[in-house]
């Protein structure tokens, strides 16, 4: 299902059609504009739908507080954050502030729940139906949902609507499905034993999930924690609160007993490392920077040494061979780098060309950019809404600046588009090498860097050489050369003439500094598990 979700939004935006229309004058977000970039001018660019007066959501936040044990409440201190619109940085709301004081509510919560409460001591196919019955509840809600996750992040409604919001659901339901066939084995052992193993809930799970993608990662994290049986505490990144504040809800519609899942909203260095850090806390799950991940990490060891699993940062090669069909790989690259404003960890940041086709596929690469629709994202037709805060824009714009003072050629893009939010055109750099910044960086925007190689060993000792190793895409039509690559690549997944096939079944995890753990699939269980083994003596057995 997800994989043609995906196929169906990369065929969409293939035949993306510009259609240009005059931006209404406003207030501009940045105190001055930034100057043409070493005063180079970019010709040729007309990116679609200039920005207009924002449109209404149609969507009212009625949640803002943390919720704890089964009820919305304010936080300890009674302090609340900003939540802002991307498309134009104006306050959407106003939330709760989780801290310390926070977490060792929801913590306790949690604990109680586990240690006292009926969801680890539900049948395996009761704990299943409740997730069935949210799953249910979700796509009952899916346009609001969608709406709220695009207002609060700026990704394209459509998106949200049509292919995440599918995709969670799908997902919920496999986590479902896995919960009541979940079981331990029995083992033959030497002497007169009985030996068995058991599966057991690990405990109390802190999880804490990005900004990019904010319910699916909810989704990836929660599904699996209380499939086994666990019960939950969840730290929203500051930027995107709503949409797991909202589904939280629904989740106890569809029957989870109070305390089981906790949600706070709150910023990494208090809630973050409160969580992080907590005793009594059994497990630990993290998604964001692999920078965040070390302290993640070195907070989770040095209290109770509790586990830890980390899907982090990345920075992806997207190889085109030399027997490529070059308007197919042009698309594909494409959607591999500007998927979702080129925010994504797996993001295809390093498209690797081979030298008989380059400047053919640089061409093209740049015309596709250039036609890429970019607008207020909840417009019908729109491929790139507004990066998520200024502190994403302003970050990308320096990358940018960098790659330019750095001798890479600048194709097309490189400014913001309008002159309200955090908009930024479609990006094409050619000529890349690999010490540039912008190819060892994971810049987390609209920025595809385009680099050369002469052969296949060149390009998967290149590829290799960085210190992520989260994912990879292969164009090819030689089986032989596909089999080669998918071997040698140094990363958690290889997409084969296809990227971003997200399956509820298909394990997601990094090599190197990308992480440590798999989340989906039957892998992701395991995480949330304990494995006991049980030996008792026999007498008289009559067999062994």
């Amino acid at each position: 299902m997800a994989a043609r979700l995906f196929s169906s939004l990369l065929s969409r935006s293939s035949s993306a059609a510009s259609s240009s229309s005059s931006s209404s004058s406003a207030r501009a977000l940045l105190s001055r504009a930034r100057k043409p970039l070493l005063g180079r001018e970019i010709k040729s660019y007309s990116t679609a739908a200039a920005i207009e007066e924002p449109i209404n959501p149609g969507v009212t936040v009625n949640h803002t507080q943390l919720f704890i044990n089964g009820q919305y409440v304010d936080s300890a201190s009674g302090k609340t954050f900003p939540t802002f619109d991307p498309r134009t940085g104006e306050v959407i709301a106003h939330v709760a502030e989780g801290e310390a004081e926070d977490i060792n509510r929801a913590v306790a919560a949690a604990r109680k729940a586990f240690d006292e409460g009926p969801w680890p001591r539900m049948t395996a196919y009761e704990r299943a139906n409740v997730l069935f019955r949210f799953a249910d509840l979700l796509e009952k809600h899916n346009d609001e949902i969608a709406a709220l996750e695009t207002w609060d992040n700026g990704k394209p409604y459509e998106q949200a609507a049509k292919i995440e919001l599918p995709m969670i659901v799908r997902q919920i339901r496999y986590y479902a499905g896995w919960a009541d066939k979940i079981h331990g084995l029995t083992v033959p052992a030497d002497g007169q034993y009985h030996v068995q193993t058991l599966h057991e809930p690990i405990g109390v799970a802190g999880q804490i999930i990005p900004w990019n993608f904010p319910l699916l990662m909810y989704a990836w994290k929660v599904g699996p924690a209380l499939a086994t049986g666990n019960t939950v505490v969840l730290k929203t990144a500051e930027q995107t609160p709503l949409s797991a504040l909202y589904a939280t809800k629904l989740l106890h519609e569809a029957g989870l007993p109070p305390g089981v899942l906790n949600v706070v909203s709150g910023f990494g260095p208090t809630a973050g490392a409160a969580l992080s850090s907590h005793m009594d806390v059994d497990k630990l799950a993290f998604t964001g920077s692999t920078d965040t991940g070390k302290i993640v990490l070195e907070l989770a060891a040095k209290s109770n040494l509790k586990p830890v699993t980390l899907e982090l940062g990345g920075k992806s090669p997207f190889i085109v061979c030399e027997d490529a069909d070059v308007d197919k790989a042009v698309e594909l690259a494409h959607f591999a780098l500007f998927f979702n404003q080129g925010q994504c960890c797996c993001a295809g940041s390093r498209t690797y060309v081979h030298e008989s086709i380059y400047e053919e596929f640089v061409e093209k690469a740049k015309a596709r950019a250039t036609v890429r629709s970019v607008g207020d994202p909840f417009k019908s037709g729109i491929e790139q809404g507004p990066q998520i805060d200024s502190e994403q824009f302003q970050k990308i714009l320096r990358y940018i600046r960098s790659g330019v003072e750095g001798g890479a050629t600048l194709e097309t893009g490189g400014e913001r588009f309008g002159t309200k939010g955090h908009y930024i055109q479609p990006t094409v750099f050619s000529n890349v090498k690999d010490d540039m910044l912008i190819a060892k960086d994971e810049i987390f925007g609209p920025v595809q860097t385009i680099l050369k190689f002469k052969d296949l060993k060149e390009v998967i000792q290149r590829a290799n050489n960085s210190r992520y190793g989260l994912a990879a895409g292969v164009f090819t039509q030689n089986i032989d050369t596909a089999n080669t690559l998918t071997r040698a690549l140094k990363v958690g997944t290889v997409w084969v003439n296809c990227f971003d096939v997200f399956d509820a079944a298909i394990p997601f995890g990094g090599y190197k500094m990308s992480g440590h753990g798999r989340e989906k699939g039957v892998y992701s269980l395991s995480n949330y598990l304990q494995v006991k083994a049980v030996v008792t003596s026999l007498k008289n057995p009559a067999w062994l």
